[in-house]
């Protein structure tokens, strides 16, 4: 199957990052496929069918546009983008067992074929190969910045299994969103700036953007998970709530109706009934906390674009200010 990078909305007539990155990705794909130690061919096969499953390839496409604009090693920026979208690999396979979710974009699972047990271990050599991809960029300070977000996306994990008593859902989600998906932008933009050896208030500036945009493309998934056509996003309308996670849009509606609380707890504790969820999933998907959600989501942009305006006035600068504006419009 081919993959298809990006889709969705765009309001420019270019997308400017595709134009630049489309080489380096294929680049990219070919060394995460590219092992150079024996395995079990089971192994082999996960690994390609999850690749080919698709996916935007945002992670590695950020890492390629930074590493460009500074003007780093353009073999050792692939190599951490690959680092990168194995790191992201890892993670989905380990969420899908977790979330006994058997399909993933319309394409069934690991777990949907295999035993919880050979799902864990191809999840872990995935983690391992992600490791062994970001050591060959031969920077130390990259590693630690690795295996600190591999620690805080396992913790966030660890919190969401065992923190079932909640006090303020919007920071909750927050912390959830970070640990989960804008750590991983965070040290994808970090990385991207250490290779290129600027100073240390160019490579917090990344980050930062990283950051920022991280948390903006959680958000709007979330709101998709309300909005999405079902087959486009591979999942059921409202699939967070129905397996009782409380994203954006849900917090925002609570807010407007406290009484719903009682309803929540009933959710996490007892179970509702099928007819009272789809009612609440009708109510979050016309409700004012879906723009609200979005408007969020833009102003995280925002202040991620902030970080551009002192980057070198380059065609990967305009990329990134472009590829910013994507993930806030895309509807996939």
């Amino acid at each position: 199957m081919p993959i298809t990078y990006f889709d969705g909305a765009m309001n420019s007539p270019t997308a400017t990052f595709l134009d630049l990155t489309r080489p380096y990705l294929a680049e990219v794909e070919a060394r995460m496929r590219s092992d150079p130690s024996e395995h079990h061919p089971a192994l082999a096969d996960a690994i390609d069918h999850l690749l080919d499953s698709g996916g935007k390839r945002i992670r590695p496409t950020i890492v390629l546009l930074i590493g460009n604009m500074l003007g780093a090693d353009i073999e050792r920026v692939v190599t951490h983008a690959a680092a990168i979208e194995m790191l992201h690999t890892a993670t989905l396979v380990h969420d899908d067992l977790i979330d006994d979710s058997l399909l993933r974009r319309g394409i069934p699972t690991l777990n949907a074929h295999w035993t919880a047990g050979a799902t864990v271990l191809t999840g872990d050599y995935i983690f391992a190969r992600a490791a062994q991809l970001a050591a060959r960029t031969n920077s130390l300070r990259l590693m630690e910045a690795f295996a600190r977000t591999l620690m805080t996306i396992v913790d966030g994990e660890i919190t969401q299994l065992f923190d079932q008593e909640v006090h303020d859902f919007h920071q909750s989600y927050y912390k959830r969103i970070y640990a989960k998906t804008a750590s991983l932008f965070e040290v994808a933009s970090e990385g991207a700036a250490l290779l290129a050896d600027c100073d240390t208030d160019c490579v917090e500036a990344m980050r930062s953007f990283g950051y920022y945009i991280g948390l903006a493309f959680q958000i709007v998934d979330d709101v998709l998970d309300f909005t999405g056509d079902q087959l486009e996003v591979g999942k059921p309308v409202g699939n967070d709530l129905r397996q009782g996670l409380i994203t954006l849009p849900t917090v925002l509606h609570f807010q407007d109706h406290p009484q719903a609380r009682e309803w929540l707890h009933r959710l996490r504790t007892q179970g509702v009934l099928d007819e009272e969820l789809e009612t609440l999933i009708e109510e979050i998907r016309s409700s004012p906390a879906i723009e609200r959600s979005l408007e969020e989501a833009q102003q995280f942009v925002h202040k991620g674009e902030s970080r551009l305006d002192e980057m070198p006035a380059v065609p990967e600068r305009d990329a990134l200010y472009d590829l910013a504006r994507y993930v806030v419009l895309r509807t996939t």
